[in-house]
């Protein structure tokens, strides 16, 4: 079990007829973000949320609050939340395992959240077989179960010592990507200009590493704290030209000059590129830090 963190979701991982205990770990979380708070101008204080009737507008508590599915316009059935809580399908606490497909048999856009799975202290030989027999075989597995009070469909994957579960978004919360590009012109690119694409992308090739791509987002508003904090104001970011068609050429020449004289300089190694990345990346993150401390206190009236 991961150390300080709480699991998501216990049960049991069942294929065949062998099971074992497992829990859910969330892999990807937003926690550390930073955050604003909704402040009223003239007094620096904060604002809370109130609920109000949009016809009487008078406030509504919690209490007299409840569900409703509109049928019409300003027309509702309701429902109550026990009702709601009655629909939700009972969970046995059983990752069943449906199916083995080839990895590569998920379009990645049905992705929706990963989380870690990991054995219970019980079950550990029986997790590892199945580990190693999905590596082996390099298939993943399909299963179903009751998650967060939802139905859910999850991807299973071996991913190091454990394994990787990918809840999935459903078929009708998929949009179709046809739609999506039916309004593309139909262009046919050939001749000088795929070439010097084609050039550009050859030079360009590396390794999916996710530690050297930066949130420049979160580092942007960490910059703009600390400037608050120090009384400074941020210099105007500047404006992205898009490359217009009878340049499109003339920057492709340009770009594939650029990655040529770019390959004729001798070039650090992998591991000195990645060492002065991850000094860099340590400057920021004790940066942030910084600024999330100092900031911290501040929220209130910011």
């Amino acid at each position: 079990m991961p150390s300080g963190q709480r699991a998501q979701w216990k049960g049991f991982l069942k294929f065949g007829e062998v099971s074992c205990g497992v829990a859910l770990y969330t892999a990807a979380s937003t926690s550390e973000r930073i955050t604003f708070n909704t402040i009223n101008k003239a007094t620096g204080n904060r604002v809370n949320r109130i609920f109000i009737d949009s016809e009487t507008e008078d406030p509504v508590p919690k209490e007299a609050q409840t569900k409703g599915f509109e049928i019409e316009n300003g027309q509702y059935i309701i429902i109550d939340p026990e009702e709601v809580s009655a629909a939700i399908p009972e969970s046995n606490k059983t990752l069943e395992i449906e199916a083995f497909i080839p990895c590569s048999d998920v379009d990645d856009v049905y992705f929706d959240k990963p989380y870690y799975l990991t054995p219970d202290k019980m079950g550990g030989d029986a997790f590892a077989a199945l580990r190693d027999a999905m590596k082996k075989s390099m298939v993943a597995a399909i299963a179903r179960t009751v998650l967060f009070r939802r139905v859910r469909t999850v991807l299973i994957r071996p991913h190091g010592k454990g394994l990787i579960a990918s809840t999935l978004n459903y078929d009708y919360e998929v949009r179709s990507s046809e739609k999506a590009f039916e309004e593309m012109p139909k262009l046919k690119i050939e001749g000088e200009m795929l070439d010097l694409a084609k050039h550009i992308i050859s030079t360009k090739k590396g390794e999916f590493d996710p530690a050297t791509f930066d949130d420049r987002y979160e580092a942007a508003l960490a910059d703009l704290v600390k400037a608050k904090l120090e009384g400074k104001s941020l210099p105007k970011p500047k404006k992205v030209e898009v490359s217009k068609p009878n340049d499109l050429l003339a920057a492709l020449r340009e770009s594939a000059g650029m990655m040529k004289a770019a390959d004729d300089k001798p070039k650090r190694t992998a591991a000195n590129a990645n060492q002065g990345t991850g000094r860099q990346r340590a400057a920021r993150g004790a940066a942030a830090k910084s600024v999330a401390s100092k900031a911290a206190p501040q929220r209130k009236a910011s």
